[in-house]
This record gives structure tokens, C-alpha cells and sequence, in this order.
């Protein structure tokens, strides 16, 4: 009798005599070579890594780099499938089927990922990574070559999509013109803008002298109407001053012939004292007129008008005595009415 024991990580199942007489994780058990055997899945998870070169619809080669991980879902199908069978003595595998399992899944895998990337340009399956991922991992786990295998796919990723190395170049240059071309565009799209900008701020200068003058405008406008006014204003107190005055003068016209008027009538009537009283004289004798004259004349007056006579009869007088007495009586006659 022999004594085995497997890993946690491993399914067994046990055949004694070509049947099944035991299975489950991490087996232990006596034994006899004459009539023993048992089959090792693996439980743990195993990742395969894939590269393969593929065929777009416009007859461009990509490389597809991935990785899928796998494992045993029904251990009966996949013993049934493959020769998963151990040395008990050695607990290993008398075949080798994991890389046989393994490039199973890497041919279906290779198969769904053609059928995906024959339907893409260059361009869109140097892009769709992720999308692919997830398209390929939902086929995968409905696939029914896994199912009958026993096999359950745990995830599915592809790293990357690359395209030839010409072609790369190729793709970089038009790329990099398309970039050149970006920049190009941005620098049009800057200068343009800065002259839109430049063009906005002369309108907006345009604008705001236009605003000034039409404001200083309305301000020389405002300050002839003001003037306007003022002069109208102003020639309105003229004309009132003029009519004032004009008024004024002709009162003083009224008032002046007013004045000659009565001036006149006055000297009218004192014309006509005057004349009644020379017509009145008139009719009187030279000799009552003197005798008038004489009522109130000064002794020296009537001296002197004596000298006066004696004056206009000097041929007839030969000799006239005039004491100092008298002419002193005479000057000082004089001297009184000259001072009055």
C-alpha cells in the first residue's frame, strides 16, 4: 500500500478498477498500482498570454497582444476531454495537457478576435481595444467549445493593437501632419482671433470717439442754443430798453413842446403886459414919464441925470462951478448902486 496526497489547489478523481470512487480538492489516499488511478485538475486560475498578427479590411497587418485567463469549470468534462491522468507515485501528469488546453484557447480566442478585427479599417482596430476586449470575453464565456471542454474563462484583456513598423511610420508622419496641421490651425485660429480682437477694440475706439464727438456735439449744439437764447434774451431787453427809451423820449418831446408851449404862451402874455403897458406910456407926455422915472431915483441919480442934461446943453453954458461936496455926494450915489 502506498500513501498519496494532492495540493489544495488540485481536483482528484479517483478511480479504482475503471471507476470513479472518490473526487474533491486536495485527495488523500492508500493505494494499490495493480488497480488505482486518478485524474489532477487544476483549480487555481490559469493565465495564457496570446500575440498574433491579424488582417483589416483595408489589408493592413496588426499585431494583437493579450492575455486570458481560464480555469476547469465541470472536472468530469474536462477529464473526459483531456488526459489530465497522474503518476500516484510521482503526482505527475503522464501527458502533458495544460499547453495542450491552453493553445486550445488561444486558437479560439485567435478565431474570435479575426472575426472582430476583418470588419475594422487600420485605424478604428488601432482603437478599439477595450470595445474588442469586451466583446471577445462576452463570446468567450458563451462559447460552446469551452462549455464542452469543461473550461470557464475568468477574464479577457487585450494590451495592445499595434500596426507594422512601415505602417507605424507611415501612420506617425500622417499623424504628425495632421498635429503640424492642429498647430497650423491653431496659430490661423490665434493670429485670426487676435485680429478679431484687435479689429473689436479699434471698433470699440471708433465707437467711443464717435460717442465723444456726437457728446461734444450735442454740447457745442446745447451751448449755441444757449447762446441763442441768451442773445434773443438779450436782444429782447434791448428792444425793451429802446421801446423804454423811445417812451421815454417822446414824453420828453411832449414834455419839451409842452414847456415851448407854455414858454410861448408866457412870453405871449407877457408880450402883451409888456405891450399894454408901453401902449400905456405911450399916451402919456415925455415930460410924466420923466417925472415917473424921477419917484424913485437916489439924490445921486438925480444929480447925475442933471449932469446929463447939463451935458447935452454944454454949448449954452459958459461957465458951471461943481464944489467937491457935490461930486463926493455923487460917487458915493454911484458907489451904493453899483454894489446893489
Amino acid at each position: 500500500m502506498v500513501y498519496v496526497k494532492f495540493l489544495p489547489s488540485e481536483y482528484v478523481l479517483r478511480y479504482r478498477g475503471g471507476r470513479l470512487v472518490a473526487e474533491g480538492p486536495g485527495l488523500s489516499f492508500f493505494f494499490l498500482d495493480l488497480n488505482s488511478s486518478a485524474c489532477a485538475i487544476p483549480i487555481a486560475n490559469t493565465d495564457t498570454d496570446f500575440i498574433f498578427e491579424e488582417m483589416t479590411n483595408d489589408f493592413q497587418r496588426v499585431s494583437v497582444q493579450g492575455q486570458v485567463t481560464w480555469r476547469a469549470g465541470d472536472y468530469k468534462k474536462l477529464a473526459e476531454s483531456l488526459d489530465f491522468t497522474v503518476d500516484l507515485r510521482t503526482r505527475q501528469y503522464t501527458s502533458d495537457p495544460m499547453p495542450k488546453l491552453a493553445k486550445r484557447v488561444v486558437n479560439l480566442v485567435e478565431v474570435l478576435v479575426k472575426s472582430h478585427i476583418g470588419t475594422m479599417s487600420l485605424t478604428e482596430s488601432l482603437r478599439c481595444s477595450r470595445t474588442l476586449a469586451a466583446q471577445v470575453m462576452t463570446e468567450l464565456q458563451s462559447h460552446a467549445e469551452l462549455q464542452a471542454l469543461g473550461l470557464a474563462v475568468a477574464g479577457f484583456a487585450i494590451l495592445n493593437v499595434a500596426a507594422s513598423q512601415e505602417t507605424a511610420r507611415a501612420l506617425e508622419a500622417k499623424t504628425r501632419e495632421e498635429i503640424l496641421k492642429q498647430a497650423d490651425d491653431a496659430l490661423y485660429e490665434r493670429r485670426n482671433a487676435s485680429i478679431e480682437q484687435e479689429r473689436r477694440v479699434k471698433e470699440n475706439e471708433l465707437n467711443t470717439e464717435i460717442s465723444v464727438e456726437e457728446k461734444k456735439k450735442q454740447i457745442r449744439e446745447t451751448e449755441i442754443a444757449t447762446r441763442r437764447m441768451i442773445l434773443e434774451k438779450e436782444s429782447e431787453l434791448e428792444r425793451i430798453r429802446i421801446d423804454a427809451e423811445v417812451e421815454l423820449e417822446r414824453k420828453r418831446r411832449e414834455l419839451a413842446e409842452l414847456r415851448l408851449e407854455n414858454t410861448k404862451k408866457a412870453a405871449d402874455g407877457e408880450a402883451y403886459r409888456i405891450a399894454s403897458v408901453m401902449a400905456a406910456y405911450g399916451r402919456l407926455s415925455p415930460e410924466v414919464l420923466v417925472a415917473l422915472a424921477a419917484l424913485n431915483m437916489e439924490p445921486g441919480q438925480l444929480i447925475a441925470q442933471a449932469f446929463d442934461k447939463l451935458a447935452l446943453n454944454s454949448e449954452k453954458i459958459g461957465q458951471l462951478n461943481i464944489t467937491p461936496d457935490l461930486l463926493a455926494s455923487v460917487l458915493k450915489s454911484k458907489g451904493n448902486g453899483a454894489g446893489d
